[in-house]
């Protein structure tokens, strides 16, 4: 193997967190001592909640690197996964142009909901506009349903025989796709060259499946090339 692959982890750990304004002096809390906070997963940028700091538990989240917020109804600091186990790793904390609501972007491990679902925001619409959902998470989707095959591996399923296969099964189909959509590029057919791409793009999730290849994984690669 080149060196230029075997060199690079798997997962590349991020930087520890730095408060870039120590005295919190960029952020305006309200008049109640609070500011809201939208929760991010990193990985996927799915909303998973909002809930409320003040200067503390604000200070407490950078300092330990999990969340901590401000219980309104309770009067207390809580750290978010602390009795459940479903803690959030702050990769980066931001606040928006008027310093009145801060983003913390996290690694989220098991749900980010007290009812059991990934989010706070899963099937409660007010009004749809006929889409699934939003397309940012169209791969992440997908990639989990590739991987619920791969554990189920139901009867009838394309994805399941693909994967019963192995890498050379499923690799050969990679090939064969690369080379459609080549084909169908040199037609100066669009369409048909979309079509074909997302059918690479599918045999390609199928096959870091099959290697316990995480998306995160994926992402930390193509970051690592921006530079």
């Amino acid at each position: 193997m080149h060196d230029r692959y075997s060199a690079t982890p798997r997962v590349e750990p991020p930087a520890p967190i730095r408060m870039k304004d120590k005295d919190l002096s960029a952020i305006r809390f309200g008049e109640d001592g609070l500011v809201p906070c939208v929760v991010q997963e990193w990985t996927t940028g799915r909303v998973l909640m909002m809930a409320y700091m003040n200067r503390q538990s604000l200070e407490k989240t950078v300092r330990t690197g999990t969340t901590w917020f401000w219980s309104r109804s309770r009067g207390t600091l809580w750290n978010k996964g602390e009795t459940s186990g479903h803690v959030q790793k702050v990769r980066d904390l931001r606040y928006d142009c008027d310093g009145d609501t801060v983003l913390a972007l996290v690694e989220q491990t098991g749900p980010a909901c007290h009812t059991g679902t990934r989010t706070c925001f899963d099937d409660r619409s007010l009004a749809v506009g006929g889409e699934r959902g939003p397309l940012f998470l169209a791969a992440d989707g997908l990639y989990t349903t590739i991987r619920e095959r791969k554990a189920t591996a139901p009867p009838g399923s394309y994805t399941a025989r693909l994967l019963a296969g192995g890498v050379s099964t499923i690799g050969a189909k990679v090939t064969e796709e690369a080379e459609e959509v080549v084909e169908a590029a040199a037609t100066g057919d669009g369409a048909h060259t979309l079509y074909e791409a997302g059918d690479l793009l599918y045999h390609l999730l199928v096959l870091l499946a099959e290697m316990d290849i995480g998306l995160p994984e994926l992402w930390w690669e193509l970051e690592r090339r921006k530079g």
